[in-house]
């Protein structure tokens, strides 16, 4: 079975990556059981596009 870290890894990784299907499968199964790896996903997801708004807000602004 899948540990924290490792699901946390793969969940970080998968920002930047295509997981395989091995990995997408036992990240799913932890996931299913894990509410902490759920949240730390759903948290991170949103960091990144929150992260990416204000990047392009912040090129809009320069460019004027």
């Amino acid at each position: 079975m899948m540990n924290c870290r490792k699901a946390t890894e793969l969940v970080s990784q998968s920002l930047d990556r295509e997981l395989t299907f091995r990995e997408r499968v036992t990240l799913g199964i932890h996931e299913a059981i894990c509410s902490g790896c759920r949240n730390f996903e759903t948290q991170l997801k949103m960091l990144r596009a929150i992260c990416r708004a204000y990047s392009s807000e912040e090129n809009e602004l320069t460019d004027r």
